[in-house]
């Protein structure tokens, strides 16, 4: 049987949306083009695609970011995303939150509720998801250190709907390596931090078979300033890194693997972006097989999400930013991304405004049902430039995967700890980031608005979201009257429990969590419970 013969067989298997797959005047389109024995959509090792229908089957989830103010606001929010045609939630959360800190917590103040949803105690999930049905939706949290605390509560509020966990389905971003890399919302050291990944990826392997436990994520390295390559061997390294650690714990690959999933950023730079992607899906299928021994396909097929990059959005001309997404989401579309999320025109200066979201929203829309780049898989492949890019970033991500080799030993996992140890990561985003901000400053890299055409930047300001500090106020009181009203020696019970546990490195803490959140235990009482046998990570300035 032929490549293509295997294709089409694959390709008939799949359930057709209804739609016309032609041009708009009428022109019949294949579903996909190139040589008969050429490499197909779906099939090893995926450069064109995970699935051979791709989105002749079913477009991505156009996945909307969402998080402000309490947990009734953002209530509200979803709501609205859904009504507006949304198919997934995806959850930002407030700072406090994310460093692990309740918002009565001195070194809250001013920050509740700014950048995401602020959650303290389940009460504040349950209110979250209020009258929306979780075994309908999929949910993806955006949460890394207490990110095992987080889906504690989430698989509490479902079964407390009378949802069964193992119908749940979405993703928890959970991806450690990347704070103390990028993004550095980290709290415990990154041993300790570890374990609590592994025992996520174990708890859904058992007992959530719709879960995806971690979201491997270039998307805030490529926002602290990395460079494309960068993004994606650092990423995809993180990839393996985790496939290490769940192997140690004694999974099998297959066991876990077909439910890890990626997250990447899609820029301004078209081809690259695009390139990034077809190349990131070959590496991993090809390591997947040759060095853990996957025999799975789907342990070897990589999905992933997308978002477009926030910060390659202006403050200068905010309208401006509804051209850029819409290049960078489409960029994202041809490169097969699963999920998309498209920024808003005013996130440069606050959280999108309900308009703001709804036109990021229709968007992808626009770019799903209106243009007709999903009526064919990978309708760039056999471009002379489009290959040529991919293998180059595909050569540079394995001269930084053998850096990462020797550090290690041998081994991904240990080599990552290493260069966490003495700062590389660190330096090297710092030296991209560097380099770019004096491209730009000096001109050699247009940003419209910025640096060139700068005539309307006067104009009037964008009506903003702005949140005030009486929902602040109302959260605060909202946690009092629920510590007010909790079980305080089933508190202290379950936080003993969780404090013995974890010392016993053996022990799967996800247990321990579900007593502990369903006691009303405080985020900020969970990890200070942690803290005492972890300790707190503190970042050493590396010049």
């Amino acid at each position: 049987m032929t490549a293509r013969e295997r294709w089409r067989e694959e390709y008939e298997a799949s359930k057709l949306r209804e739609a016309d797959f032609e041009t708009m005047s009428g022109v019949p389109l294949e579903a996909v083009y190139g040589p008969e024995d050429g490499e197909h959509p779906g099939q090893y090792p995926y450069t064109r695609g995970p699935y051979a229908s791709m989105y002749r089957s079913k477009l991505w989830t156009m996945r909307m970011f969402a998080g402000f103010g309490t947990a009734v606001d953002t209530n509200e929010r979803f709501k609205a995303i859904l009504a507006a045609g949304g198919d997934g939630l995806s959850t930002a959360f407030d700072l406090p939150t994310l460093m692990g800190r309740d918002s009565d917590d001195p070194l809250a103040e001013g920050e509740v509720g700014k950048c995401g949803v602020a959650v303290d105690t389940l009460a504040d999930v349950e209110d979250l998801f209020s009258g929306i049905d979780l075994g309908a939706v999929t949910t993806s949290m955006t949460i890394n250190s207490p990110a095992a605390i987080l889906l504690a509560m989430y698989v509490a509020t479902a079964e407390g709907a009378g949802v069964e966990r193992a119908r749940l389905g979405g993703t928890l971003q959970n991806d450690i390596l990347k704070e103390y890399q990028a993004q550095k919302e980290f709290i415990f050291p990154p041993r300790p931090s570890m374990r609590l990944v592994r025992d996520t990826i174990s708890f859904t392997a058992a007992e959530m078979p719709r879960w995806h436990p971690v979201s491997i994520s270039g998307y805030h390295i490529r926002e602290a300033g990395s460079t494309a390559a960068q993004e994606l061997a650092f990423t995809v390294g993180n990839g393996f890194a985790y496939v290490e650690l769940a192997r140690q714990a004694g999974l099998d690959v297959d066991a876990f693997a077909p439910r890890l999933s990626f997250f990447f950023n899609a820029h301004i730079d078209f081809f690259e972006e695009i390139a990034k992607f077809r190349a990131a899906r070959r590496i991993w299928a090809r390591w997947m097989r040759e060095r853990y021994g996957a025999t799975d396909e789907r342990s070897l097929r990589m999905r992933f999400h997308t978002q477009t990059a926030g910060v390659s959005l202006t403050a200068q001309q905010p309208e401006l930013n509804i051209a850029r997404t819409a290049i960078e989401a489409l960029a994202g579309v041809l490169g097969g991304t699963q999920s998309l999320h498209t920024n808003s025109m005013d996130e440069a200066m606050a959280l999108p405004t309900e308009k703001a979201a709804r036109i990021a929203l229709r968007t992808q829309q626009i770019i799903g049902l209106e243009t007709g780049v999903a009526n064919v898989a990978d309708p760039l492949g056999g471009s002379w430039y489009v290959e040529e890019l991919t293998d180059e970033l595909e050569r540079q991500a394995e001269e930084i995967f053998a850096h990462l080799e020797e550090l290690g030993d041998g081994s991904i996992l240990e080599g990552v700890h290493a260069a966490l140890d003495d700062g590389w990561f660190q330096g090297e985003i710092a030296d991209a980031a560097y380099e770019l901000e004096r491209k730009v400053n000096d001109g050699r890299r247009v940003v419209v608005g910025v640096n060139r055409f700068t005539e309307g930047n006067e104009d009037d300001e964008l009506d903003l979201l702005r949140i005030t500090a009486e929902q602040e106020q109302l959260q605060v009181k909202r946690l009092q009257s629920v510590k007010a009203d909790r079980d305080s020696d089933a508190v202290a019970r379950t936080l003993s429990r969780l404090r013995d546990e974890a010392a016993d490195p053996e022990v799967n803490l996800m247990p321990a969590l579900l007593d502990a959140v369903r006691a009303y235990a405080t985020e900020g009482e969970i990890i200070d419970t942690l803290a005492e046998i972890f300790g707190r990570h503190v970042e050493v300035p590396r010049l």
